[in-house]
């Protein structure tokens, strides 16, 4: 009885590890199967729709699978949830229509929205953002513009590899989403292209943004409230308005920002270095627990600064004072060159000071000689050499 024992363990195994595991292969979807045309002049909305509802009900993992070519595509809406695992796998670049108007006014091109499990590799987004942007300079009516891609109460994402060129406004947006990995991403647009943000992350947790290169008309990354374990490292950013916590404080019930840590990154003309930026009105939100390490500034304007007395136009502030609390924030070997003669601007809220700065190794000039730093309301420590002379 032991040998038929055994050859029966054995066959069990074969069909269980064997045979069985053919179930769970990939599902493997090619978008021109769908219909759609690599012209850049054929709508392939619907065809692009079709495939995410056959990869949305798979039992199995998905990969939608878009060849070489270019693809027009509308604004569109990725809805789950879905099944199991989707991958989109690009090696073709999606198109907007030519005319702005198009993308109407929701506010999204490419909208992933309660989605779980999805990956986002390779290929380009071109929003042909131009016209839109003329479009806003000439002070006609306009639509109100659209995000190239979104993630929208969203877990378990992965965009690798990603290209994204001339959105209309911010390329890439993360919102109430959990554990996001965005690496080897490249936002272009041009440095003079309105509130074209490289990416927005907002009420998130447990977010990781590494190996880009960022040049926008507008942050390179902005964080916004609610956003929490987020860490930024080898990123590349300028031209754009540099890395910026904020602006937060715009509203009085605010949820805060904390657990930020940005290294080995590198800022080259841009308008900011690393920025906290804050409404000059009451709120109860806060910052708190930052990290900017290991960065060189080549030529940037404002290359450390916390601006609690954010007020466009002066409308807005009565108080014209920030309640945002910021404390615990660290810049520790910052070095390179500021376009700016004040390289460390520390204006904060004379309502709720800055507590808890520390400055370690710095040393930032301006045209060879040392800059200058400036503190209001502000209250912390410096270590190591630090240039320009801290203020603390």
């Amino acid at each position: 009885m032991a040998p038929k024992l055994v050859v029966s363990c054995a066959i069990l195994f074969y069909l269980l590890f064997f045979c069985g595991t053919s179930s769970y292969a990939a599902y493997s979807i090619n978008l021109i199967k769908y219909g759609a045309k690599p012209d850049g002049k054929t709508d392939s909305t619907q065809p692009f729709l079709k495939a995410w509802a056959a990869a949305c009900k798979s039992a199995t993992a998905a990969t939608i699978y878009v060849p070489k070519g270019r693809y027009l595509v509308k604004a569109v809406v990725f809805r789950g949830p879905c099944r199991n695992r989707i991958t989109v796998q690009i090696d073709g670049t999606i198109v907007a229509p030519t005319d702005y108007r198009a993308l109407g006014n929701s506010g999204y091109w490419i909208l992933f929205i309660k989605v779980n499990r999805v990956s986002v590799i390779g290929g380009t987004l071109d929003a042909k953002g131009a016209g839109f942007w003329t479009c806003r300079r000439s002070g006609k009516n306009c639509p109100v513009g659209a995000r190239s891609i979104t993630f929208n109460w969203a877990n378990n994402i992965l965009v690798s590899g990603l290209t994204s060129i001339n959105s209309q406004l911010t390329h890439f947006v993360i919102n109430t989403c959990n554990d996001v990995k965005v690496q080897n991403v490249k936002l272009y647009a041009p440095d003079q292209s309105p509130n074209t943000d490289g990416i927005h992350v907002q009420s998130s947790t447990g977010l990781t943004i590494t190996g880009s290169t960022l040049q926008t008309g507008d942050d390179c990354i902005s964080i916004g409230p609610g956003t929490r374990n987020l860490v930024m490292t080898s990123i590349k950013c300028g031209p754009g308005h540099g890395v910026s916590i904020g602006s937060l404080g715009r509203d009085l019930n605010e949820a805060g920002v904390q657990n930020v840590t940005l290294t080995n990154s590198v800022f080259s003309g841009s308008d900011n270095g690393v920025r906290i930026k804050t409404w000059a009105r009451p709120s109860n939100g806060f910052v708190k627990n930052v990290v900017f390490e290991n960065i060189i500034m080549n030529n940037v304007k404002n290359p450390i600064i916390i601006d609690q007395n954010y007020c466009p136009s002066n409308q807005g502030c009565p108080s014209q004072s920030s309640g945002v609390k910021i404390s615990g924030v660290t810049y520790k070997n910052i070095r390179g060159t500021s376009a700016t003669q004040e390289a460390v601007t520390f204006d904060c809220s004379r309502s709720s000071p800055c507590r808890g700065i520390t400055l370690h190794d710095i040393k930032l000039t301006h045209m060879n000689k040392a800059a200058t730093s400036s503190c209001k309301n502000v209250g912390g420590t410096s270590r190591g050499v630090v240039v320009p002379k801290s203020c603390l």
